[in-house]
């Protein structure tokens, strides 16, 4: 029986609230049970250095908890004058899944920065801000169509993530943070919405696991997934 008695394949229970930041060009708060994260994505009219000249634009992420986000207060980032390798892994998994359902020609020179802020940590962070991040581009692409700032939809298609994990012998669809932290095995899997592969982050944390345990989380991943898709379009009205 897992902690919160969910069934194997059930997710935790998810929302998905837009607009909660007055000032950004897209936004939202998601929550995977007691996991909660603020995105919010913000337009600048640049491009880094590398990009410059080249007619395309480009999206990254930034990714950080907030000091009482856990059971016991964690020193902010910043004030030990530097990110930790976990932070940095985060982020820049967070800014591949979005890239790789952006056309980057379409979005002009211009760039769309992610801020994934987590209140609250439950487990399943990165997953629960991957999957708010494409929400909050999807608002803030929508802006740059309305304001007439560019005239070719950049978004290509949906992306989302959710972690999977052996626990007690039994392959489980999404993790909180009591069974990440005794999982036998613990996966990420960020997927398209046509189901394409982006990513996927497998490890035996007490043991090895075994090809028919990976093919079973992958079929909860696919089948998570395939449920929060439809959220996140519910969520931005199509």
């Amino acid at each position: 029986m897992r902690p919160s008695e969910r069934a194997p394949d059930l997710l935790r229970p998810v929302t998905i609230e837009t607009g909660v930041n007055r000032y950004a060009e897209g936004s939202c708060l998601i929550s995977f049970g007691h996991t909660r994260v603020l995105i919010t994505a913000s337009l600048e009219e640049s491009v880094p250095p590398f990009l410059r000249g080249r007619g395309q634009g480009w999206v990254t992420a930034e990714y950080g908890m907030l000091p009482r986000a856990t059971h016991t207060r964690g020193r902010r980032e910043a004030a030990q004058g530097k990110q930790s390798g976990r932070t940095q892994e985060i982020q820049r998994l967070i800014g591949r899944s979005m890239r790789a359902v952006v056309d980057m020609k379409a979005l002009g020179e211009r760039q769309i920065s992610l801020d994934c802020d987590v209140i609250q940590a439950d487990g399943g962070t990165r997953t629960a801000a991957i999957t708010g991040a494409w929400v909050a581009l999807r608002l803030a692409t929508r802006y740059l169509l309305e304001e007439g700032l560019i005239t070719q939809d950049p978004i290509l298609d949906q992306v989302a993530a959710i972690s999977c994990g052996v626990f007690k012998g039994v392959p489980v669809l999404d993790l909180d943070y009591e069974e990440d932290s005794n999982a036998e095995a613990d996966s990420n899997f960020v997927l398209t919405g046509r189901g394409d592969i982006v990513e996927i982050q497998a490890t035996g944390e007490k043991r090895g696991f075994s090809e028919g345990e990976f093919e079973a989380l992958f079929s909860l991943a696919r089948k998570g997934i395939g449920e929060l898709v439809v959220m996140q379009k519910e969520a931005t009205g199509g």
